[in-house]
């Protein structure tokens, strides 16, 4: 096997774009207690030259990943893919067990940030909100097996091309919704 021309680090980090940098940064501090690193400000955008002052800020989201976001104040009010629902596009970050997840959920909601969850998805379980920003943040804590998450990379291939073709979704991983089932069961 060939070895691929590009070899990947990881994520450097993520960026979205905020209306207002400075309560964005406060926000995710008390809310998720990441650390505000770094900031970029500039007038003309490096990539393009373009006139189109920013303020660019950077949280550390733990493990060496960086979320950042963009304030763009000479641009037209920040909006949102009107043909996308609202819970397809989200930022979700892992916490290491469901005791976390639990006060995880306990904390945001004493904020008087409303929380849905803890949603079950077989493998992880996950908890959503919204930020100031209107971006929906989840947190996600792994709960499955070695054999579970084998099986679910062995099938993606066989699940990706049924897709491709049929457009409705393959049933090669029902399974993960019945342990989903059996838990709410109990």
């Amino acid at each position: 096997m060939t070895q691929h021309p590009i070899a990947l680090g990881g994520v450097h980090h993520a960026a979205y774009r905020c209306k207002d940098a400075k309560e964005t940064v406060e926000w995710y501090g008390r809310v998720l207690g990441m650390d505000y690193t770094t900031a970029f400000a500039e007038d003309h955008v490096p990539s393009t030259g373009d006139y189109d002052p920013y303020m660019h800020v950077f949280l550390d989201a733990g493990n060496g990943n960086i979320l950042a976001f963009f304030e763009l104040p000479n641009q037209p009010e920040m909006g949102k893919d009107p043909n996308t629902p609202q819970w397809v596009q989200h930022l979700a970050l892992r916490v290491a067990t469901e005791d976390q997840l639990l006060a995880a959920k306990e904390h945001v909601e004493s904020l008087g940030i409303e929380v849905l969850g803890p949603t079950h998805h077989g493998i992880f379980k996950s908890i959503y909100f919204f930020d100031p920003n209107g971006h929906r943040v989840e947190l996600a804590t792994d709960i499955g097996t070695d054999e579970q998450y084998a099986e679910l990379k062995r099938v993606a291939p066989l699940m990706l091309d049924e897709w491709s073709v049929t457009k409705k979704a393959p049933r090669h991983a029902d399974w993960l919704h019945e342990i989903a089932r059996q838990e709410h069961a109990s």
